[in-house]
């Protein structure tokens, strides 16, 4: 039987000023799986290719783990060429995280853009066929008492087209708002 002995590390124990002040590659690479921005990122693979000057190999090997990590957290979504060097990774990375921040915030204008507009289609819907239904109780029925106006306003889309179908065979208000 192996007599193993290890060294459990809680990641979530250390806070990023810790890990910051610690100086040693475990703290990066928990700093790496969890970077507070962007900027932190690069910020760290700075670091890494400072501590790793002499050891061309590891700083290699940080390349295609950093690689892989923004792959994986960013569910393969981005494109990345295989990279090998530190430098070429954050140059790499600080171009797609520009380019990707274009991409997001273009497809927030255009999502709060196309939400806008189906609200206002969705109100301007509204508000006709409220505006219509009474135009019509006011022509069958004359003038109407004030709690119309207020049930009109206060109805969503669904129940003012069902008080429109109502109002087709009905003889008085209580045969159109009432059940």
């Amino acid at each position: 039987m192996p007599q193993l002995k290890y060294l459990l590390i809680e990641q979530n124990q250390y806070t990023d000023e810790t890990l910051t002040a610690m100086h040693n590659l475990v703290a990066a690479i928990i700093r790496v799986e969890h970077p507070a921005s962007s900027q932190a990122l690069f910020d760290l693979i700075d670091l890494l290719n400072d501590w790793l000057a002499d050891n061309p190999e590891l700083r290699r090997i940080f390349a295609i783990w950093i690689r892989a990590v923004v792959l994986r957290r960013s569910r393969h979504a981005v494109v990345l060429p295989k990279i090998d060097d530190l430098k070429e990774l954050k140059m790499t990375l600080t171009a797609r995280f520009e380019t990707w921040a274009e991409e997001f915030e273009q497809r927030g204008i255009e999502k709060g853009l196309a939400k806008g507009m189906a609200k206002g289609i969705e109100k301007g819907t509204h508000t006709g066929i409220a505006e219509t239904l009474h135009t019509l109780l006011q022509q069958k029925f004359g003038d109407l008492p004030a709690w119309v106006d207020q049930r009109l306003q206060q109805a969503d889309t669904a129940v003012l087209q069902h008080w429109v179908v109502r109002f087709v065979h009905a003889q008085s208000l209580h045969d159109v708002f009432e059940s």
